[in-house]
């Protein structure tokens, strides 16, 4: 078959077996070797699926009827689920959701990181993946006059209005509600991005889970908030726990949600919550993990393969507030923090101060070019653990380690494709790939988080 012409035309209407998932969750369907992709679709499952799209290589289509069901088959719990963006494998039982995702997280080991032997562990679940979420973040809209929040139906920017989410904690659910019927009776309007016009553009709620104390964030086009005072009366006598009120402004035509300006209406700059015993502080524009739960998991498998005696120099790259880098400080010599955002490594420092932990040093830049000045300053690491974002690790930084040769990495990791390209790399570099244990972070959508331990040969 020529790759350029597709065995099917669009419009067709064909029976197929899906054999995989992708890595957003769609199922994959094979016509003499022609790849599909079709949302909702399980391996294993016997469909018929109507042809939508045609590109050179593969093709989308609709799920119209499954002949014959996946055992894991499911019905979504959630009642927008088929209309809502927000989770991508609710009608996968979540057995099934962590199967998949070991799945996917040996395919890319072995198809991109050609690593044969590494021992790729079970996804560690959750007892209970419902209503895990501490953070809310919802754009706003208008609807007959009243205003509407939640998530963007999938592949648009049409809100689809909701008064509960599965995996949000349900007080999260509870503020939004007040917030909107509040704001709607003041009479503020919503950001209409077409016109941009009107005040509203998103409302973000911070719950502490394990604190109980609640950040409400107006994000705004306009510096002006209507009836401002009205609505933070009545905001703060309807949610009890609550202890700031944000307000944060975005003038730009853009669909980045935050703008350059915060400024604290009522209340603290700041709530508190824990991961483990460490104590946080979060602001408004805080980068903190969603699902503190299963963080807890994720740093005590870090810490784990860090094999810490008291006796270690740390580098933490990539250490946002600090999150790792503290979890760590408690077991090493040392640890020295890298992150390029100014406002995360001021909010380390503080998370540092807060704990009454004083061997954690830290210094914003970009991990590639500040880890190396330290190493030509003859600053080593024993252990070095990276946090990268999406993308992977800059080669810069991969160099170094390799040139550094730290006994030990311990690879955190929220892209299992950038992962395996990395693992490839420090393995070429004389670096061993011991073992990958990855954690389900986000349950319902097809997000997986991973650590790798990665040894000196």
């Amino acid at each position: 078959m020529s790759k350029t012409k597709a065995p099917i035309n669009k419009n067709d209407y064909i029976d197929v077996t899906f054999e995989d998932l992708t890595h957003d969750g769609n199922g994959v369907a094979k016509v003499d070797g022609y790849p599909l992709f079709v949302a909702n679709g399980l391996p294993g499952e016997k469909a018929k699926v109507k042809v939508t799209k045609l590109n050179k290589g593969y093709g989308f289509g609709r799920l119209m009827e499954v002949y014959e069901e996946s055992e894991h088959r499911v019905v979504p719990t959630c009642p927008i689920y088929a209309q809502c963006g927000g989770c991508q494998l609710q009608h996968l039982s979540y057995e099934g959701q962590l199967l998949a995702k070991e799945k996917q997280v040996r395919d890319v080991m072995e198809r991109i990181g050609k690593l044969e032997n590494v021992t790729i562990h079970p996804v560690l679940g959750m007892e209970d993946p419902w209503r895990y979420r501490n953070k809310a973040q919802v754009p706003i809209g208008e609807r007959e006059g009243g205003l509407i929040g939640g998530f963007y139906q999938r592949r648009s920017h049409d809100i689809i209005d909701m008064d509960e989410c599965v995996i949000q904690h349900e007080q999260n659910d509870v503020v939004l509600r007040k917030v909107k019927e509040i704001c709607g009776k003041y009479g503020v309007k919503a950001y209409d991005e077409k016109a941009n016009k009107g005040v509203l553009r998103h409302v973000m709620i911070r719950y502490g889970i394990v604190t109980g104390e609640i950040m409400v964030v107006l994000i705004t086009r306009t510096s002006d908030l209507p009836n401002q005072k009205k609505i933070i009366e009545e905001v703060t006598k309807a949610i009890p726990g609550i202890k700031s009120i944000v307000q944060n402004v975005n003038k730009k035509r853009t669909n980045v949600i935050f703008g350059e300006q915060t400024k604290v209406l009522w209340g603290e700059e700041v709530i508190y919550d824990y991961i483990g015993d460490i104590k946080f502080a979060i602001s408004a524009r805080s980068f903190y993990q969603v699902n503190p739960e299963q963080t807890k998991v994720l740093y005590d498998k870090a810490l784990e393969y860090a094999g810490l005696s008291g006796n270690e120099n740390v580098i933490d790259a990539y250490c946002g507030i600090g999150t790792i880098s503290l979890f760590l400080a408690k077991k090493a010599k040392k640890v020295f923090g890298v992150e390029i955002i100014p406002e995360a490594i001021e909010d380390a420092r503080k998370n540092a101060e807060l704990n009454g932990i004083t061997n954690a040093e830290f210094a914003v830049g970009e991990a590639e070019v500040v880890i190396p000045n330290w190493y030509k300053q003859g600053n080593k690491a024993d252990v070095l653990v990276v946090d990268p974002p999406r993308k992977g690790c800059d080669q810069a930084l991969l160099d170094t380690i390799i040139n550094m040769k730290p006994e030990k990495v311990v690879y955190v990791s929220c892209n299992p494709a950038t992962l395996a390209r990395d693992l490839r790399i420090l393995e070429d570099g004389g670096y061993k790939t011991v073992e990958v244990q990855p954690v389900d972070m986000f349950p319902h959508t097809t997000h997986v988080e991973c650590v790798a331990l990665i040894e000196l040969k």
